[in-house]
C-alpha cells in the first residue's frame, strides 16, 4: 500500500443467533464496540412492534389483527454498540418493552408472516446501510434475514446456565420457573412455520454453558478477525 497505509478492512456482517439466555447481547454488543462495527438486536424489534399493539389494544390472540396492523409503528433502531436505541413513533421504548407483559406477548406477535416481512426488511436495510460492517443478532438472521452473512454464529447454553443467567438479569426471579418459561420460548420460536429458530448449516456453534462473557466475545472476535483475512 501507499504510504504504509492499512488497508481499509471490507464491510463484515456477522449473524448472532440462538436462545435467549446464551449471552447474544452481551457479546454482539461487546464484539461490535471491539471491531469497530454496527450493531442490531432484532428482538427488540420484535419487542417494540408487540409493545405498539399492547398498547393500542391489538387482540394478540387474533393473527389477522396482528397483521392488518403490521406496518403501522414506525420503528427506528439506533445501532452505535455503546448505546443503542430503539423508539416507536418518536418514543424511546428501551425500557417499557422489557416488561413481562411484552415478554409473554413477544413469541405469538413474532409468529405472523406480516410482522416477520415487515421486520425482516426493516433488519435487511439497516444491515445493508452498515458502512463498516454490522453485528446482528437474533434467531433467525443466518437463516433467513441475512442467509449470505460473512460470518453466522449459534450461541447455545444448557437450560441451567441460561435460566440463571436470564434470572439474574431479572432481579433473582425465580430460576426454576425462568428455566420453564425458556424452555417454552424456545419451543414456540423453534417450531413455528415462518422462520423458526434454527441453526444455520454453516454457522459456527459455540457453547457458552461454561465460557466468560470475556471468553466469547475473544472467540467471536477471533472468528471475524479470521473471516476478515480470509476475504
Amino acid at each position: 500500500m501507499e504510504n504504509g497505509a492499512a488497508p481499509t478492512p471490507k464491510p463484515v456482517i456477522v449473524a448472532i443467533d440462538g436462545p435467549s439466555g446464551t449471552g447474544k447481547s452481551s457479546t454482539s454488543k461487546a464484539v461490535a464496540a471491539q471491531l469497530g462495527l454496527s450493531y442490531l438486536d432484532t428482538g427488540a424489534q420484535y419487542r417494540a412492534i408487540t409493545w405498539w399493539m399492547v398498547n393500542n389494544g391489538i387482540d394478540l390472540a387474533d393473527p389477522t389483527a396482528v397483521a392488518a396492523v403490521a406496518g403501522k409503528p414506525e420503528i427506528v433502531s439506533g445501532t452505535d454498540p455503546e448505546h443503542p436505541t430503539i423508539t416507536v413513533d418518536g418514543v424511546d421504548v428501551a425500557g417499557p418493552i422489557r416488561t413481562q407483559e411484552v415478554t409473554s406477548e413477544v413469541s405469538a406477535v413474532s409468529a405472523v408472516p406480516e410482522v416477520r416481512a415487515r421486520i425482516t426488511e426493516l433488519q435487511r436495510s439497516l444491515a445493508a446501510a452498515a458502512e463498516h460492517g454490522i453485528v446482528v443478532e437474533g434467531r433467525d438472521i443466518g437463516t433467513t434475514v441475512l442467509p449470505d452473512a460473512d460470518l453466522k454464529i449459534f450461541l447455545t447454553a444448557s437450560p441451567e446456565a441460561r435460566a440463571a443467567r436470564r434470572s439474574g438479569e431479572l432481579r433473582n426471579a425465580d430460576v426454576q420457573a425462568t428455566r420453564e418459561a425458556l424452555i417454552k420460548r424456545d419451543a414456540a420460536d423453534s417450531s413455528r412455520k415462518t422462520s423458526p429458530l434454527a441453526k444455520a448449516d454453516d454457522a459456527v456453534e459455540v457453547d457458552t454453558t461454561e465460557l466468560s462473557l470475556a471468553q466469547v466475545v475473544e472467540c467471536v472476535v477471533t472468528l471475524v478477525e479470521e473471516k476478515r483475512a480470509g476475504k
